[in-house]
């Protein structure tokens, strides 16, 4: 069923009970009689269309946490950047749904995450921080795999993606969109082998050609013949949030803008949407 935004406790632009300063301010939603959260830096000065990036932490982090691990708010502190919290979820390494985490694919748990993030965008836009052409998604772990997931139910909304130790079963689903993937050659938590063939299987989807040239450490550029290029980076770590990705994901980023304007289906109609805006 499409999603219809619901009355929220808090709005974006002002908020009595968040916390401001240098941890950004933290928002809080009723969404479908479950509160949901998030954590929220805003550029300075008055509403006026910003890029946004919406960071997700791994199944058992805190948005809290990734803020200062990731970082976004420092290396682009023109953009929106917002943090949203997991809640409870079952995976293969937590059975009992102890901690928090993220759907992997479309359609789990009900939507609840990607209801969050369209509730989120909403408050965004109706506040006039958002600009259309330029809204990103990163996350780590199981927050890359949510990102993988947001790319193949949220295509029309995203200008480009970076998803950090995370994968999908349904890379011949996406939508080619400009995606820079962040591996470790030693994890074994989503095994790298696995994420080489996700990472294959996008560059055949993005139309990239050719071996790649180096782009920064541990980095290569795939240019694509649809505009869509890929970035991989790939080191000899393991499963953790490499320090340098940060910077090299923000960089990745300003170079991606969508070349429609991006953004909800219009009043009425589900996603995807059936066409582009155009005005």
């Amino acid at each position: 069923m499409p999603f219809t935004p619901v009355p929220i406790f808090l709005t974006l632009a002002l908020c009595a009970n968040s916390a401001m300063g240098a941890d950004g301010a933290r928002r809080v939603w009723q969404i479908e009689g479950v509160e949901r959260e998030a954590i929220v830096h805003l550029p300075t000065g008055a509403p006026h269309p910003c890029p946004v990036i919406l960071a997700f932490h791994g199944h058992g982090g805190r948005a809290q946490s990734v803020q200062r691990s990731m970082h976004f708010q420092d290396e682009w502190p023109e953009a929106v950047v917002v943090y949203p919290q997991g809640l409870a979820t079952k995976t293969a390494r937590d059975p009992a749904g102890a901690r928090a985490g993220w759907q992997n694919r479309p359609g789990e748990n009900d939507d609840r995450d990607l209801k969050l993030v369209d509730q989120i965008m909403t408050n965004l836009r109706d506040s006039g921080w958002v600009d259309d052409t330029r809204v990103y998604v990163t996350g780590h772990s199981n927050g890359g795999g949510f990102t993988y997931a947001l790319w193949l139910a949220r295509a029309e909304m995203l200008a480009a993606v970076a998803p950090v130790a995370g994968g999908t079963f349904a890379a011949r689903s996406l939508t080619p969109l400009p995606c820079m993937h962040v591996a470790g050659r030693a994890d074994t938590i989503v095994p790298f082998v696995n994420q080489e063939r996700v990472m294959a299987a996008v560059r055949t989807l993005n139309g990239c050609m050719g071996t790649g040239t180096p782009w920064a450490k541990d980095c290569t550029l795939y240019e694509s013949k649809f505009g869509t290029p890929v970035v991989t980076m790939i080191t000899d770590g393991g499963h953790q949030y490499p320090r340098e990705a940060p910077a090299l994901i923000a960089r990745f980023l300003k170079g991606q803008a969508a070349p429609i304007l991006c953004g909800p289906p219009s009043p009425g109609q589900p996603w995807p949407r059936s066409r582009p805006i155009s005005d």
